[in-house]
């Protein structure tokens, strides 16, 4: 059975212009987004965005989403990155798509880790 060591796994904290992020992962999507705004290709990207989920009036939840990037034709595109998927995080990012599901204006995007290592700890 797979065991998680902590909340955020073993992701290390990283700054990169002054924002803090979650891993060394999310960090690098920050500077590839940073480059695509320097040359003009986006509009502009937010990180940590709150966006409330709420169903038939009700607030159920908040989910906090990595990135929200401003294209030039202005759509927004909620970026997550991901390297350990946990169940209230599927849950969370299924009710997002489904509230999302209808507007053309927003795309959803999900940049996972090509490799993330769990370590397999018996019990006994």
């Amino acid at each position: 059975m797979f065991y998680q060591r902590s909340k955020w796994g073993r992701a290390k904290k990283t700054v990169v212009g002054g924002i803090r992020y979650d891993s060394k992962f999310e960090a690098s999507q920050a500077k590839e987004l940073a480059i695509l705004l320097k040359t003009g290709k986006i509009s502009g990207f937010e990180s940590h965005v709150r966006i409330p989920l709420e169903v038939k009036g009700f607030h159920v939840s908040d989910y906090y989403i990595d990135f929200v990037v401003h294209h030039l034709d202005g759509t927004m595109e909620y970026i997550e990155t991901k390297g350990l998927k946990t169940a209230v995080w599927v849950l969370k990012w299924k009710m997002l798509e489904a509230l999302t599901h209808d507007d053309p204006m927003i795309r959803m995007t999900l940049v996972q880790q090509k490799r993330f290592n769990i370590r397999k700890i018996r019990r006994a």
